[in-house]
């Protein structure tokens, strides 16, 4: 018997408008279907999710989930089958191959589990590479990695080389690449999948430490421990959001500031519904 097709609902004309001005994230009906052999295979199913500027959500699921197509699709590795994604009020979803690039480049810092640095580069030429690649002045390069290096309390390891550092520091280091840019966003993937429990506490404290200096963070784990650090966790399961819940530290930081916004006319947005 003929295996009937999985076809997306086409994007309704509601759907065209923009998010609101403090939308970083926003899919609507997001689909990602495989062709396997004669087969199609639905690893994202019509998933809608929002993320505000400046929230620390983790997505969680288990293995075949679909937690990493979202992952890849919200990091521009890949684009929807249908569906729509908006970041910081770009409608990515349509964009072409260079254009993702740019988007991947300027847009979001990548923390990856394997640190991904180089290992004949000090610290502070690693945390330099993006700007070399977007033909920033040296001088002007060095400043903004030494920023970056203080940022995540490193600047005293700027001229040793990953295999000088613990896993914990060369974790850091990619942590410092990644806001070498001031992205909308920071991606993080298993981010102490490599680390022990003492050191993946010290790296989530400096998470957390981020945050509060304004940044909007993603956090792709399948810890339930490591995700209870962050403010709010969207569980993927069978393709689709299963779950969308604060946590208890979400709770306890509801009507917090973050330091960023502190003394500003207007407090900068913690999560939806704070």
């Amino acid at each position: 018997m003929a295996t009937t097709p999985l076809v997306a609902a086409p994007v309704s004309d509601s759907l065209a408008a923009a998010p609101g001005k403090d939308v970083v994230i926003q899919t609507r009906d997001l689909w990602k279907i495989y062709q396997m052999g004669t087969e199609q295979v639905a690893a994202l199913r019509g998933v809608s999710i929002e993320i505000h500027r400046n929230e620390y959500v983790a997505i969680m699921g288990p293995s075949g989930s679909g937690k990493s197509t979202l992952m890849n699709l919200i990091g521009c590795l890949d684009s929807p089958t249908k569906g729509q994604y908006w970041l910081n009020h770009q409608l990515v979803s349509e964009l072409d191959d260079d254009a993702l690039a740019h988007i991947r480049n300027h847009e979001i810092g990548f923390v990856f589990q394997t640190f991904n640095l180089l290992a004949r580069a000090t610290a502070l030429h690693n945390v330099e590479l993006p700007l070399v690649y977007a033909g920033v002045a040296a001088a002007q390069r060095a400043d903004r990695a030494l920023e970056a290096l203080r940022k995540v309390d490193l600047v005293d390891r700027k001229l040793h080389r990953p295999n000088e550092l613990s896993g914990g520091q060369r974790q850091r280091v990619a942590i410092a690449r990644a806001l070498i840019n001031n992205p909308s966003i920071l991606l993080a993937d298993e981010p102490t999948g490599n680390l022990d429990s003492t050191t993946s506490n010290d790296i989530m404290a400096l998470m957390d430490k981020l945050w509060d200096l304004g940044n909007t963070i993603v956090l792709v784990t399948h810890e339930p421990d490591i995700s209870e650090f962050a403010h709010r966790v969207i569980y993927i399961r069978d393709g689709q959001v299963a779950r969308d819940e604060v946590t208890k530290r979400g709770r306890e930081r509801s009507g917090q500031t973050p330091l960023s916004a502190r003394g500003q006319a207007e407090p900068t947005r913690g999560r939806p519904g704070a």
